[in-house]
């Protein structure tokens, strides 16, 4: 897959600087409005509390006055009520940013076959990936949804984080790009190559999980940051010391900070990218929105993760095959 190819013709470009021209003169609009809305709405409220506070004085202790048991709940349901309806204000924003990307992705992908875009649902291939490539989680949340067939390439991208935990105790497990792709041959089983943990989460996950053996790649800074584990050792294990290690070294110097991790699931692969960057969003509607800076990038992002994605699904192929 060539970066090339995938980059928008000139035709594009003008259509999605077209696009853009007709979200600016919304964008200008809508930023105006809520110049005003949000203080006005913010302000009413911290009025209507400084008011009601200054008559709860005239009836609290000298000692307590601004700072009695009821100024408390009532500066707390304020608090609460300024954040609902900064929202509030700030809605018009956010549904005019949601419709352009509704509009504008399509276009600037437009090299993907049958390309669709969702926004917030649960991607199909989701409940194929393996857990043993992510971990225990029990929430999970998706932003942007695109799938579609690049040069025969039939791939689904979403932006996913899985958390395990409730309230303050919960924990992110994973948050980044899945690309989930037809594998070019099945592997028969479950392999998957996710970041080592330690020596008592390796443990317990071992009790839970004894259908799943470990191996090694046999090159010692894989292993250091890898663990590889399979339900066929005979299958995985000619992968695992050659393609599946050969794409993680080289994964390794293109996504240096948090390992990318590899799952095989029968006749579905998945590249799991961690990343906080959000990829494909917008800059504040108090921004305007250029080609170049905010659009462009997003274009060569995707080329990029989609590129990656073709090279690991090639782990699987025997040679002369590919």
């Amino acid at each position: 897959m060539a970066m090339e190819n995938f980059m928008p013709g000139a035709a594009d470009i003008a259509a999605i600087r077209k696009d853009i021209e007709t979200y600016e003169t919304k964008r200008a609009s809508v930023a105006r409005g809520v110049r005003w809305r949000v203080p006005l709405f913010v302000g009413l409220v911290v009025v209507f509390v400084a008011l009601i506070a200054w008559l709860f004085n005239k009836v609290a202790d000298p000692h307590e006055q601004w700072f009695s048991t009821p100024h408390v709940f009532l500066y707390g349901i304020g608090l609460v009520a300024s954040s609902v309806l900064y929202f509030q204000a700030m809605k018009p924003a956010k549904r005019l940013q949601q419709s352009f990307r509704e509009t504008l992705l399509p276009i600037i992908f437009g090299s993907i076959a049958d390309m669709r875009y969702q926004h917030g649902g649960r991607p199909n291939s989701f409940d194929r990936l393996p857990r043993e490539a992510v971990g225990a989680f029990n929430k999970q949340s998706f932003d942007d949804v695109i799938s579609g067939r690049y040069e025969e390439f039939p791939f689904e991208l979403y932006e996913a984080e899985l958390r395990v935990g409730s309230g303050k105790d919960s924990s992110t497990v994973f948050k980044g790009v899945i690309v989930a792709f037809e594998a070019i041959e099945p592997f028969p089983g479950v392999l998957v190559a996710t970041r080592r943990t330690n020596a008592v989460v390796g443990f317990f996950r071992g009790m839970f999980a004894s259908k799943m053996q470990d191996l090694s790649s046999g090159v010692p800074e894989l292993d250091a940051a890898y663990e590889f584990r399979t339900d066929n050792i005979e299958a995985a294990r000619p992968l695992v010391t050659g393609r599946l290690a050969q794409a993680l070294k080289w994964l390794g110097e293109t996504w240096p900070d948090d390992p990318a991790r590899v799952a095989l699931n029968g006749a579905d692969g998945f590249l799991l990218l961690p990343q906080t960057k959000n990829f494909f969003e917008l800059p504040d509607i108090s921004v305007p929105l250029d080609y170049q800076t905010h659009v462009a990038p997003m274009i060569s992002d995707m080329g990029a993760m989609l590129a990656t994605a073709a090279l690991v699904r090639k782990i699987g192929v025997r040679d002369g095959a590919i």
